[in-house]
């Protein structure tokens, strides 16, 4: 089994001391930082993929996003693809960064190569499929359409 020697440094104490060791290697620069282990053989293993993570962090740069509260799902992608029913699905996630609750309702316009979302808000809830027949795009519409 494995034991951490020192609680490694992160954010600026991390990037000052960082500095201070600039004539070190890396893997000794690491290791004054706090990113090794320990093994029951008392050997010394340099954690570098640790460090460069929490220095990439340390300069506003994370390279994972945060996990789910829960830890379970995927991470959003911000791609979909359309599955074998024809279907496109967006996705809890974004729909929870976009405040939206049951019952919203959306606009659908097509575009050359793309869909346009419109949220309806409560006056525009009365809506017929009529009211959406893509001939009644204006001009202007179908000019950003081509895009």
């Amino acid at each position: 089994m494995t034991e951490t020697a020192t609680a490694p440094l992160t954010g600026k104490a991390l990037l000052a001391k960082v500095k201070e060791l600039s004539n070190l290697p890396r893997r000794e620069r690491a290791k004054q930082c706090g990113y090794y282990t320990v093994t029951k053989n008392n050997q010394v293993r340099v954690n570098l993929t640790d460090f460069y993570d929490a220095l990439l962090s340390a300069r506003g740069i994370p390279l994972s996003p945060e996990a789910p509260k829960d830890g379970r799902g995927r991470e959003p992608t911000y791609r979909v693809s359309v599955h074998q029913n024809g279907q496109i699905v967006i996705g809890a996630t974004y729909t929870k960064a976009m405040g939206l609750k049951p019952g919203d309702e959306f606009e659908i316009r097509l575009g050359y190569k793309h869909i346009h979302l419109i949220q309806l808000g409560e006056s525009d809830k009365k809506l017929t499929s009529a009211d959406l027949d893509v001939d009644d795009l204006d001009e202007e519409d179908l000019e950003d359409d081509e895009d």
